[in-house]
């Protein structure tokens, strides 16, 4: 981990070259006017990256959390060029009634990206948000079909397809052959470290409490269940199911969405997964702490597999990617790859490019993650470029629903217990009524369901 720490810039400007069409080209427009809806850790972490690389006017801001909303108006203030303070809101619907936004970006919990994004997209803005995309496959094809009937430009936060040294493992190593046939890839994430310390800052029986005054709970739920509120929901519901997709719907859609991208990869035709919570059964936490998942595509095999305690099997690899080749492996996270040939030849090994001598702000950033910094900035550019000529960007919203889907879809095969073959043209489960009923998750009134056609 403390690879984090190093500025390395063997490599960079090979994998910077890749992305020149991005950049230049928005100093002389007229800002964009922003949205943000869902203003806390990721909120600000991808609208101050926004703010370094493009001319744009944050004017409004939305959070069910008074006092998060409140701190990210007045740091948006010292920020933007204008030093304007952006209006603020607890309810989207009221921020998006005014129509008078360009880009909205939604990262909010999992469970609250559909209805905002869809409205958000109605009110005629293009959207960037977060993944996973939906916390259910019905949600995600309401997403897509709303992006196309309106026209909008959506970039998926899926910014591993905008990391400079991501983006050169793909083109030198499997783009270029040197890999050979790529039958077999492996996706994980070793989570222990961390986990070890969470667990002991987590009571194993937490009773419910008030909510605090400065939040409103009944809208922080929206068509969630609503459960009792106690610390964990508010502010660790990556640990619920209710909320999320459980680990690999958090971790692992990066690595999945990675490896479809790298391979040029669509749909998997079936899905299997097994798993449980089987050693950290002390915490109120019901995602699995151990899972393993497969994905059949034609002629290749993915593997995603984590575990939330032990250590990684390669410490240079706790979160990332292994790709086998016949002509060697190829090893790919967030703080570097490794290419290993097989018959001779010399292995390769990129670090992570930062910029923090390029942007020193990052260095102070509150809660920052420092190796995703770049590729944010590279991700927003491609957005903005996207929206410029209309185009799709290199995250767009079908392929993060994909990315998505393939997650949810490993979840349902671990909850009843068997493989789930995918028909692509249909959108649902070949011969498996139970499942197709668990596409669509119940929503709690009077929240309605997004559905493809009624959007």
């Amino acid at each position: 981990m403390n690879r984090r720490q190093f500025l390395c810039t063997t490599g960079g400007g090979l994998a910077f070259a890749r992305f020149g069409s991005f950049t230049g080209v928005f100093a002389d427009e007229k800002p964009k006017r922003v949205g943000v809806i869902g203003s806390g850790w990721y909120g600000k972490c991808d609208l101050f990256l926004l703010i370094q690389v493009a001319p744009v006017e944050v004017i409004s801001l939305c959070d069910v959390n008074k006092q998060t909303l409140d701190q990210a108006a007045d740091m948006v203030a010292t920020r933007q060029a204008s030093k304007k303070r952006p209006r603020t809101y607890g309810d989207y619907r009221e921020m998006l009634k005014e129509k008078d936004l360009d880009i909205v970006l939604v990262a909010t919990p999992d469970h609250w990206h559909a209805l905002p994004m869809i409205a958000a997209m109605q009110a005629g803005a293009d959207v960037w948000v977060q993944k996973p995309i939906s916390v259910d496959v019905i949600e995600g094809q309401a997403m897509v079909a709303a992006a196309r009937k309106h026209g909008k430009v959506v970039q998926v936060g899926t910014q591993r397809r905008s990391t400079p040294h991501l983006v050169e493992a793909r083109d030198e190593y499997i783009r270029s052959g040197k890999l050979g046939k790529i039958a077999f890839v492996e996706t994980y994430c070793y989570a222990g470290s961390w986990n070890r310390g969470r667990r002991r800052q987590t009571p194993t029986n937490q009773q419910p409490i008030s909510p605090p005054a400065h939040l409103d709970y009944e809208m922080w739920t929206g068509p969630a269940p609503m459960h009792p509120y106690n610390r964990l929901a508010g502010t660790g519901w990556r640990s619920y199911m209710e909320y999320g997709n459980g680990m690999i719907g958090d971790m692992g859609i990066h690595m999945i969405d990675m490896a479809r991208w790298m391979l040029d990869l669509g749909w998997p035709s079936r899905v299997s997964s097994t798993g449980g919570i089987f050693l950290l059964k002390d915490r109120p936490s019901n995602i699995p702490d151990t899972q393993m998942a497969t994905f059949d595509f034609p002629e290749l095999t993915m593997t995603w597999e984590h575990r939330m305690w032990g250590d990684a099997q390669d410490p240079k690899y706790p979160w990332g990617a292994t790709f086998y080749g016949e002509k060697g492996t190829l090893k790919a996270g967030v703080y570097g790859y490794d290419f290993i040939p097989l018959e001779g030849g010399q292995p390769v090994h990129r670090d992570v490019t930062y910029e923090l001598e390029q942007y020193p702000e990052d260095k102070t950033e509150p809660r920052l993650e420092h190796f995703a910094a770049p590729a944010i900035r590279y991700h927003m550019k491609n957005f903005l470029a996207a929206i410029a000529n209309r185009g799709k960007p290199v995250a767009d919203i079908e392929q993060g629903h994909i990315s998505t889907a393939a997650c949810i879809l490993a979840n349902l095969s671990l909850q009843l217990g068997r493989s789930l073959t995918w028909d692509t043209g249909k959108g649902r489960v070949v011969g498996d009524d139970e499942a197709n009923k668990l596409l669509a998750r119940p929503y709690r009134a009077p929240w309605v369901h997004p559905e493809p056609e009624k959007v």
